[in-house]
């Protein structure tokens, strides 16, 4: 639930004081929380400030709007100050959504292909494509971490790139707000390569999104992973494939399994595995932590669950359907080129329809 601005401003207060506590100063992670926390408040007072400022001087010139000597030299002032109120109440409205723990951190994507046998594996690497141009569009970082391919070969014989699995980081302040809420079963309908006939098949692609763990979130002791290695196989040149570079990481409490084998290096293999795992491990956390408490964030737009289909993509019709959101855009064909922009903002927007819309007065 959000808070009231004067309650934001008192809350400032209560954390100056702390900043002022050597024993507060003193503890990185406990000054981090505090300065992050402080961080997201500032916005509320400050814009709570101007528009009480603002409210304040529409007030005035209404009612210099009923005395006819100031009436001309008060309306466009009036109408200036209008604009503006609007606008603040907006820039409050989004600034009262509450913050996300993991806001500016650096994501992992991960997509898997579901239903539909080769098709899936196709429109796997079609929306990594997609994101990777997305990213590129907002100068981000993508770096590939693991990778089990697909090939297929379509009617003239010409082989097609696609994915089982591709799991890639992004590295970008704002990577994780724009999409986090991707993460969901994405559902694909068109003319396969391999169809002879012209029918239209349906096949999905699975995505999730999690955010990159940091030590003090997730703790990996050696005692619980099993780590073995193996030689690598499918495409990657000879040093690849003829030594045992390629690395699998079992986490034994939980059972999780995650195998890199991209690198040339067994070194470098183990490093991206581990990231993987640490992001899966947060991630199932979350999970859990979201079933006991159902109100909290992640139920907002969508339950960010990867099991929930969350968006369809028509080829035939030129359409991309986002059905959390009941949003339909006929620009499929943009959007697979990277071009997200609108889809992103409808989901944002969606985002800001759920903060309450009547701002409080002063008093």
């Amino acid at each position: 639930m959000s808070m009231h601005p004067r309650e934001a401003a008192s809350r400032i207060d209560e954390l100056d004081q702390l900043l002022m506590k050597p024993e507060v100063v003193s503890n990185q992670q406990q000054l981090k929380e505090v300065s992050k926390e402080r961080a997201s408040l500032v916005p509320i007072v400050d814009t709570w400030t101007a528009l009480s400022k603002a409210r304040s001087e529409l007030k005035e010139t209404k009612e210099l709007l009923e005395d006819p000597e100031f009436r001309e030299m008060a309306s466009e002032e009036h109408e200036h100050l209008q604009e503006e109120v609007e606008r603040l109440v907006k820039a409050l409205r989004i600034a009262l959504i509450p913050p996300d723990p993991y806001e500016g951190r650096d994501i992992l994507v991960e997509i898997r292909a579901g239903t539909g046998g080769d098709e899936a594996g196709l429109f796997a690497g079609d929306l990594f494509r997609m994101y990777c141009r997305y990213c590129d569009s907002h100068s981000w970082k993508t770096e590939l971490l693991s990778t089990s391919e697909l090939t297929v070969g379509s009617g003239g014989g010409k082989a097609v790139q696609g994915y089982k699995e591709v799991i890639f980081q992004v590295s970008g302040a704002d990577a994780y707000k724009y999409l986090r809420h991707e993460s969901g079963v994405h559902r694909v309908q068109r003319v396969p390569l391999t169809e002879t006939q012209g029918r239209i098949h349906t096949s999905a692609a699975t995505v999730a999104i999690m955010p990159v763990a940091d030590e003090v979130e997730v703790n990996i002791e050696e005692k619980d992973i099993r780590f073995d290695v193996f030689r690598a196989s499918g495409p990657g040149g000879q040093s690849v494939n003829t030594t045992d570079s390629a690395v699998r990481i079992t986490h034994i409490p939980s059972g999780l399994v995650v195998q890199c084998q991209d690198e040339k290096s067994q070194h470098k293999n183990k490093a991206k595995a581990m990231k993987v795992l640490s992001a899966r491990l947060l991630e199932k956390q979350e999970a859990e932590a979201a079933a006991e408490q159902a109100e909290q964030r992640r139920a907002q737009v969508g339950s960010g669950d990867r099991s929930e289909r969350i968006r369809t993509y028509n080829y035939p019709q030129n359409r991309l359907t986002d059905h959390r959101i009941g949003f339909t855009l006929y620009k499929l064909d943009r959007v697979m080129e990277g071009d997200m922009e609108e889809v992103v903002d409808a989901m944002m927007e969606a985002v800001l329809q759920q903060v309450p819309t009547d701002i409080p007065d002063e008093d």
